[in-house]
């Protein structure tokens, strides 16, 4: 839905102040749009229905709110909104309740059962795709300097199984190259972890930071590992159009048809390393999940095959 104007001041400064909060929790760029773009759809909801302030927000509310959206059509295609995306709204009033709790105010129930989703698929890379990825790093840029940091940027996303967000705030003293560790500071709800790094993987690492950052401009002035072509933090969105370079020089048109995310490639080495016997238990803790059901979703990949 389109973002609807507000005209509830107290809604606004909510709205402002829970953005803000998801930022310092280091939430993705995606969650920070889609979270507050969402509650901003209930909080308009909530006006039309002559409701001003959190306080008065009752079971039922939230009930006919959930009611609604089951109603309303899809505005971007014909239909009505899918599982997916109404499970997606009840993510966003449990975080939006979580930030009420925290901030000491009054959170509202929710009790209200979570859409089954059919057919949903855990789409990964195999691992000759994998390997066709690393070798396309040969010619994926003109530059050298940016070829290895397309290789590096393999490296976090599949080989240490790192989400888009912990990427670009990785910094230089986050990889502890005696110890063979990289430090994760800013998982998914400032969840840190250390994720354990083979030999290999970590030489291209140290070909990256110490022979090709250096040739950026200015690199000396920033701390972050990955760097833009002026020496500023990378975004998500170069992220994506590295991953977009990399497919494109590997010349195989079943990875360009395979539509492959930051996101497929943490899934991949989960996949792999189910596959090659590791313990749920350590895939969790790899991963850096805060619970071993979001780990058990790799199970059912085994299961189908």
């Amino acid at each position: 839905m389109r973002k609807s104007k507000l005209n509830n001041p107290s809604y606004k400064a909510l709205l402002i102040d829970f953005k803000a909060w998801l930022d310092v929790l280091g939430f993705s760029e995606a969650m920070q749009k889609n979270y507050p773009h969402q509650l901003c759809e209930f909080f308009y909801w909530l006006e039309q229905h002559n409701i001003n302030h959190i306080d008065y927000i009752q079971k039922e509310h939230i009930k006919d709110y959930y009611s609604y959206l089951k109603q309303r059509p899809n505005k971007t295609r014909n239909g009505a909104l899918s599982n997916s995306y109404l499970n997606s709204h009840q993510s966003t009033l449990k975080k939006f309740r979580d930030y009420l709790s925290k901030h000491h105010k009054k959170p509202f129930n929710i009790h209200i059962k979570r859409e089954k989703i059919e057919d949903e698929k855990i789409k990964y890379c195999t691992e000759k795709e994998v390997k066709q990825l690393f070798k396309a790093t040969k010619h994926s840029h003109e530059l050298p300097r940016f070829r290895a940091r397309q290789k590096a940027l393999l490296v976090c996303l599949y080989s240490l199984g790192m989400r888009r967000n912990e990427v670009v705030n990785l910094m230089l003293n986050d990889i502890l190259w005696d110890k063979e560790r990289v430090f994760i500071r800013k998982g998914k709800n400032y969840k840190e972890r250390f994720v354990p790094i083979n030999h290999y993987n970590l030489k291209m690492l140290e070909d990256y930071v110490f022979d090709a950052r250096i040739n950026f401009k200015v690199a000396s002035e920033s701390d972050y590992v990955f760097i833009s072509r002026r020496s500023t933090k990378i975004s998500g969105c170069t992220i994506e159009n590295d991953l977009k370079m990399i497919i494109k020089a590997s010349n195989k048109e079943a990875l360009q048809n395979k539509n492959i995310t930051p996101h497929m490639l943490r899934h991949s080495i989960a996949t792999h390393f189910l596959k090659a016997g590791m313990k749920i238990e350590d895939i969790q803790q790899f991963l850096g999940h805060a619970s071993l059901e979001s780990t058990q979703i790799y199970t059912h990949i085994l299961k189908e095959e």
